[in-house]
């Protein structure tokens, strides 16, 4: 996957602005307890997480999960860190 590129929506003014408050969304395996993990995971990394965000949506059939976590980021490595740190564990599918 390649990285983000921000450069051209800075130059806009419009796109992300650092440091803020940002979304991310897991999707992966219902029995892996991603609710709790996903927070867990981004703290890891030295994000603050806000965790009154954490919301989450089970699938239709029950087997997938989608976990939507609000944290703090300073720079768009961090924000770059988040999606990485996610998508290594095994139990992730993939991040919006």
């Amino acid at each position: 996957m390649q990285p983000i590129d921000f450069s051209k929506a800075q130059q806009d003014g419009h796109g992300f602005q650092f440091p803020g408050e940002f979304e991310i969304t897991a999707v992966g395996n219902a029995s892996a307890n991603l609710p709790t993990h996903v927070p867990q995971l981004l703290e890891r990394v030295g994000l603050r997480v806000l965790h009154e965000s954490v919301r989450h949506r089970h699938s239709g059939a029950g087997n997938f999960v989608s976990v939507t976590v609000g944290f703090h980021c300073d720079s768009r490595e961090q924000y770059e860190a988040a999606h990485h740190a996610l998508r290594e564990s095994p139990d992730i599918r993939y991040t919006i």
